[in-house]
């Protein structure tokens, strides 16, 4: 019996008193077991829970921290694979129900949202006042408000608008005791208390489970072009990127493409009026001109999606990197060294802020060995490197990686916040 294993035999049971007591609570369409296909990562949950308000799903989770139950959050499931494997899962604490944009304030640009909104939703209905979330995560149209969040999930427009720590300007979330906690509010410049919008946003669902978010928001733009340049080597395409950051070009994204057996590829964005555009290309040619430069279709902003697109996951790594945008010719030749020495396919998609993602392709032993080795390099270099989707028989390898100084005041949160480790255990750095 393997540890995940005999951590889920260790479980209690969920008594058939404690499952009429959550019934009674919310109702028997909200309450059903768990099926084989909700398991993670092998460990099983014996109960799904489908809250409607805020205030059920901090009162079931109490419940369940009180009996001493391993729970799971869970927006549109589409990253639950992210992490280690939990030591415990007993219940699911489903926010699909939680789905209500609570309140646009087009004028201030901010929104509350209800945590099981789905991204696509949400920029659907801000896009009726000429808004948008400056956010670009993986599977939007399932993708949910509270599962970006605890993920920390974002895409190339972090270049421009920053990342979700600085669009977040307030959260609720439901702690084990049953405490709904607010902190933040939906003016743009609100800086008193303590900064839980912060806290929470890539913590895994470690701390609290969140219920709303407030967001600050942005324009719709007029318009966007993209366009695409041809490097002959990772040297060349980090010049052509440094190059273009330390212009005057306005551009609001900025990617390379990478992979084994295809030259590089720089990727930049633009958005503004016809006239802006036309500039900002203008400038493009000028700055690029020795390079051929095409423009191309706003799907290639779809790349980092791309990556997800393998037909055999038992032979399939996925992992991001972090490395000094100074480094991108280093951190990529660091891919092609350790791939070539154990027959390893692999494909890349780089940003200009440095965080990058890889998908490696081989037999589970092989991936072993390519990811311990570039884990080690990376680190090295200053970065990290975290694996976020594993085959099934690959050896035990920790998603995270080596804990930096901070792992002992995140331990101290945790304790605080949720002392009888009824969260997610297990699933985040250092096994917290």
């Amino acid at each position: 019996m393997n540890s995940n294993a005999a951590a889920q035999h260790s479980s209690p049971l969920v008594s058939p008193a404690l499952r009429d007591k959550l019934v009674a609570l919310f109702g028997p369409d909200h309450v059903r077991p768990a099926s084989p296909a909700n398991a993670l990562s092998g460990v099983h949950p014996q109960l799904i829970l489908e809250p409607t308000t805020e205030q059920q799903l901090a009162a079931a989770l109490r419940i369940a921290s009180e009996a001493g139950l391993a729970v799971i959050p869970r927006g549109g499931g589409t990253k639950l694979s992210w992490g280690n494997p939990p030591l415990r899962a007993d219940l699911i604490l489903s926010t699909t129900r939680l789905k209500q944009i609570v309140e646009h304030a087009w004028a201030d640009l901010t929104v509350i949202v209800e945590a099981g909104c789905t991204i696509q939703k949400l920029q659907q209905t801000l896009a009726q006042h000429g808004q948008l979330l400056a956010l670009d995560p993986l599977w939007p149209e399932e993708a949910t408000v509270g599962g970006v969040l605890s993920t920390n999930d974002s895409g190339a427009l972090r270049l421009r608008f920053g990342a979700l720590r600085d669009l977040i300007i307030g959260v609720t979330i439901a702690l084990p005791d049953g405490t709904l906690a607010s902190s933040g509010g939906k003016v743009v410049k609100n800086v008193a208390g303590y900064d839980l919008p912060k806290l929470v946003t890539g913590a895994l669902g470690t701390l609290g489970v969140i219920t709303r978010a407030v967001f600050r928001l942005h324009p719709l733009p007029h318009g966007s072009r993209s366009f695409s340049i041809p490097a002959a080597n990772p040297d060349e395409a980090q010049e052509l990127v440094l190059g273009i950051q330390d212009s005057k070009l306005a551009h609001v994204a900025l990617q390379s493409r990478f992979s084994g057996d295809a030259p590089p590829s720089i990727d930049i964005l633009f958005e503004g009026t016809e006239s802006g555009l036309d500039a900002q290309a203008i400038h493009l040619r000028a700055l690029c001109r020795s390079q051929q430069i095409s423009e191309v279709s706003s799907e290639i902003w779809s790349a980092r999606q791309d990556l997800w697109s393998f037909s055999n996951p038992e032979e399939t790594a996925i992992v991001k990197t972090s490395t000094l945008p100074a480094d991108l010719g280093r951190t990529v030749e660091l891919f092609r060294r350790s791939t070539n020495s154990a027959q390893v396919c692999w494909k890349s998609l780089m940003y200009a802020t440095g965080l990058g993602w890889l998908r490696l392709e081989g037999r589970p032993d092989d991936l072993h060995r390519t990811l311990a080795t570039l884990r080690a390099d990376v680190e090295r270099m200053g970065g990290s490197l975290v694996l976020l989707h594993r085959p099934a028989t690959l050896p035990p390898f920790d998603a995270w990686g080596t804990p930096g100084d901070s792992l002992g005041l995140m331990k101290a949160v945790k304790r605080q916040l949720d002392p009888a480790n009824t969260l997610n255990p297990g699933r985040f750095l250092g096994g917290i």
